[in-house]
């Protein structure tokens, strides 16, 4: 289900930071008013954002610490806040599916989303028999965090979409990221995948969308 909609920009995050940088940098008009940070860390945004800044984490230095999959509401009254955050958090969570209707509840306007495609991330060590594929596998001990959900891109557009069938939310904006390649090896990597979806399932690394609630 590929949507006319769907912007493309190439950038890659190394750090969380810049991952954050790229959402002030390019989503700022949305981060206005009370913002909530869901899954905040070390709550870095704090200090980029001019509105009244609430973060989140089970773990890190969060405002108000949480346990995402505990806790059956989140402890916000609806329509709290003026722009909901939630970036590479929902794969992380048994309990995505409600999470995603805590986020449309406790926002006022808007949510801004950022899922990973799994599949992009995966195809190299699978392609070369070898290496790791991160948050996945099996390590020696039990891991502080891994993601519960192995998705394709394809898979979290649709995820997305669907949203907008169960709450009185629009997309407002849908931009897949791919990592900076020159023109040449995007040109051969479309003339070797010259279906759209098959392309984007293997070469874009995460979606971001911006949904607006209904009036």
């Amino acid at each position: 289900m590929i949507t006319p909609n769907l912007k493309r920009e190439f950038v890659s995050f190394s750090e969380r930071e810049e991952r954050l940088s790229f959402l002030v940098e390019r989503f700022g008009k949305y981060l206005f008013g009370h913002i909530l940070d869901v899954g905040c860390d070390t709550a870095v945004l704090r200090a980029r954002v001019a509105g009244l800044y609430v973060g989140i984490d089970i773990r890190g230095i969060p405002d108000v610490r949480v346990d995402l999959e505990k806790v059956p509401f989140l402890p916000f009254k609806d329509a709290s806040f003026d722009c909901v955050v939630c970036l590479d958090v929902l794969e992380h969570l048994d309990n995505l599916h409600h999470v995603f209707g805590e986020l449309v509840r406790i926002s006022r306007r808007f949510i801004i989303v950022s899922l990973p495609n799994n599949w992009a991330n995966a195809r190299r060590p699978i392609e070369r028999g070898r290496g790791h594929i991160g948050h996945y596998g099996l390590p020696p001990e039990p891991p502080l965090d891994r993601h519960k959900w192995f998705f394709s891109f394809s898979e979290a557009l649709t995820f997305l979409q669907s949203q907008m069938l169960k709450y009185s939310v629009s997309l407002k904006e849908l931009l897949a990221l791919e990592k900076p390649r020159s023109w040449l090896v995007r040109m051969m990597r479309r003339l070797r995948w010259s279906s759209k979806e098959a392309y984007l399932n293997r070469y874009v690394h995460s979606l971001w969308a911006v949904f607006e609630k209904d009036e």
